[in-house]
């Protein structure tokens, strides 16, 4: 059995502070996948490099922004990064291969901001992403690509559908992204492998009382490559102490 964890942590050292890493050392984790760590390896001191955890993180060049990380229990045989100059400019993607099994923390650019973003964004996912990821579904090896995506995949999938449903996120195009993941692509959302209710969110808008309503999005994925159907056990988006503005995403594998 391997756990793997997801999150957006929003700021590695605000989550520190509130007490990410004392919780992440109680689930004994074979890879935790953090995003948006907003911090150079300068600024990060010993408590961010767990003792007896192979830590590894990819930073964006400008400062207190984007920025992803892997924390290994044991150590990758190689750790990469994206094949795209812009994304691993702004710190989106790191990868650790062990043997057959790859794990990938992404982070997925956000269109909210302007309309400039959302055109990157797009145009990231359909001409550069899918072809990627058709790639690798084609190359033998097992996938859990872990991350924030930034996008929900069907109306079960975010609170209020109908007054979001031309926002950044979940645009029909965006959607249509995601069902062309999940069947032609022949990816496998882990967690609706397992979890089909509704109500299921890993992120809230820190606006009005999202968070006590739970009046969520569920933009962040462990998406499996075909060859790892039927492996996910349990899942978990862990609600019970909050480090950031989204909620780790936690599954068992059987692997």
């Amino acid at each position: 059995m391997k756990r793997i964890i997801t999150a957006n942590v929003n700021g590695i050292r605000a989550a520190e502070r509130k007490g990410f890493f004392d919780w992440m050392k109680t689930q004994n984790a074979d890879v935790v996948c953090v995003q948006e760590i907003k911090a150079q390896e300068d600024q990060l001191d010993d408590k961010f490099y767990p003792k007896g955890i192979h830590t590894y993180y990819k930073p964006a060049e400008r400062k207190g922004y984007s920025g992803t990380g892997l924390y290994c229990k044991d150590k990758p045989d190689r750790v990469i990064f994206s094949p795209w100059e812009d994304i691993d400019f702004e710190g989106r993607f790191i990868q650790a291969d062990f043997r057959n099994l790859s794990v990938i923390s992404i982070y997925i650019p956000s269109g909210s901001s302007k309309q400039e973003r959302q055109d990157y964004k797009m145009n990231f996912m359909i001409e550069r992403f899918m072809p990627y990821l058709k790639k690798l579904q084609e190359d033998g090896r097992q996938y859990i690509v872990c991350g924030d995506i930034n996008i929900v995949h069907k109306e079960i999938d975010i609170k209020n559908f109908a007054s979001n449903k031309n926002h950044s996120g979940c645009l029909p195009e965006e959607r249509a992204w995601m069902e062309q993941l999940f069947t032609e692509a022949k990816f496998i959302d882990a967690f609706r492998e397992v979890n089909q209710e509704k109500h299921q969110y890993t992120w809230w808008s820190n606006r009005g009382q999202a968070w006590a309503n739970n009046t969520g999005w569920r933009i962040d994925y462990q998406i499996l490559s075909a060859n790892l159907k039927d492996t996910p056990q349990r899942v978990e988006i862990y609600k019970n102490e909050r480090f950031s503005d989204h909620s780790p995403l936690i599954i068992d594998y059987n692997l």
